[in-house]
């Protein structure tokens, strides 16, 4: 296995020096053998990206400026929201309503003002991937969505960069290294990503606060140690993390000769259009993948709509797609509103009337725009998805109601 003692180039390590300060907040490193003045020098003059300022991105954003990354990127575009507060430990009360970028600059400077901060606020896609990833050493993926994973892998091959990933949903976590130059990629695992819908997210389906911790500094870890050339990267392995059990499996992994981007003969050899590949969103928007592939926006209404409608006395059937623990934290069964969560909607179609009016709404969105879909497939054409959601309900509507 490559120590890759030449992820970063000698002559810019040759080119960094250390003051007497650096030296004194350094100094637990450099009396560690393995690291010392030249692997202190390697991390200065190293560059990592970090895609996505929240749950991992906290815990890797500011372990790595301790350890003295000498250049640090940031990719976000989100503001900080109170539900972020419950584990993105780089933000604090205070940062709500700011934007992800300027809270974590804030924390990182005030952490290590030695460190060089870049930040792009700009959703990641394929038209601007390659030309973010390309001046630094590694990337590290912090995202939440398989096409922003999808994009970050096809970059990461095609520019020759090593992809430190890393996931996390309710209790599990999962950490690896893709790296093509030396073994699989994250396609090599999966080839396709799931279907639409199968996997929920973490704001569908919670995260334990601390997990992002334990899954970040995994991934600071694997960072540092490709940066100084020491240990046994995860490459090849896939570190899977139970916080329930409190244990940690590894599964080996084998790099694909048919895979198609970093195959014997890769077939991809651009970025492509990952939203359609994925059949879902990367970003904030209600769009679904119809059956011959084509993504089209879902018919919404916003909240003040609806309660304009409804005071119209217009007849709606409101169909609420959450789980029964969401409905008790809030709902609309004041306003007639009927549960039925989105794995029952098939079984419990006969329910339904496809003669009447329907708005179907979730959290945020997300779940009542895939159930929509559903609903369209089998005949159901009068269906409305509440933007935003229950919360954006209780926002401009009826502020009695808790966001969550």
């Amino acid at each position: 296995m490559t120590t890759f003692k030449e992820l970063i180039s000698p002559d810019a390590i040759a080119q960094v020096t250390l003051s007497h300060e650096e030296i004194q907040r350094y100094s637990r490193h450099l009396i560690m053998p393995e690291v010392g003045m030249s692997g202190q020098k390697k991390l200065k003059a190293a560059s990592v990206l970090l895609i996505g300022a929240g749950g991992l991105g906290s815990p890797l954003g500011m372990y790595l400026a301790a350890a003295g990354i000498g250049r640090i990127g940031l990719v976000d575009y989100d503001v900080v929201d109170y539900t972020n507060l419950q584990r993105q430990i780089i933000h604090g009360t205070k940062d709500v309503g700011r934007s992800k970028l300027e809270s974590a600059r804030d924390r990182i400077l005030d952490i290590n003002p030695h460190v060089h901060l870049d930040t792009y606020e700009v959703p990641l896609t394929s038209e601007n991937a390659l030309e973010i990833f390309e001046p630094y050493d590694i990337i590290i993926d912090g995202t939440d969505n398989f096409p922003t994973r999808y994009l970050t892998n096809d970059a990461c091959v095609l520019l020759g960069k090593p992809n430190v990933y890393g996931s996390i949903f309710r209790f599990e976590g999962q950490a690896s290294v893709f790296y093509a130059k030396e073994g699989p990629c994250y396609r090599c695992l999966f080839p396709e990503p799931p279907p639409p819908g199968l996997v929920p997210s973490c704001a569908e389906g919670g995260v334990l606060g601390v997990l992002p911790g334990t899954i970040g500094a995994i991934q600071a870890t694997e960072a540092i140690k490709l940066i100084l050339g020491v240990g046994e990267p995860l490459i090849g392995r896939l570190l899977l993390y139970d916080a329930l059990s409190m244990s940690f499996d590894e599964v080996r992994l084998r790099k694909n000769p048919n895979c198609p981007v970093c195959g014997n003969h890769p077939t991809l050899t651009e970025l492509i259009d990952y939203e359609q590949f994925c059949g879902m969103p990367a970003h904030d928007r209600s769009l679904y993948t119809t059956a011959n592939g084509d993504q089209e926006t879902v018919p919404s209404i916003t909240p003040r709509e609806l309660k304009e409608r409804l005071e119209r006395g217009d007849t709606l059937f409101i169909l609420d797609v959450r789980e029964p623990h969401e409905w008790e934290i809030s709902n609309l069964s004041h306003l007639g509103a009927v549960l039925i969560p989105k794995g029952q909607v098939l079984e419990r179609m006969s329910e339904l009337d496809t003669a009447q009016e329907m708005v179907v709404h979730c959290r945020t969105g997300g779940r009542s725009a895939e159930v929509i879909q559903l609903l369209k497939q089998h005949g159901f054409r009068k269906l409305w998805n509440l933007e935003g959601g229950i919360n954006r309900w209780a926002e401009e509507v009826d502020p009695s109601l808790p966001r969550y």
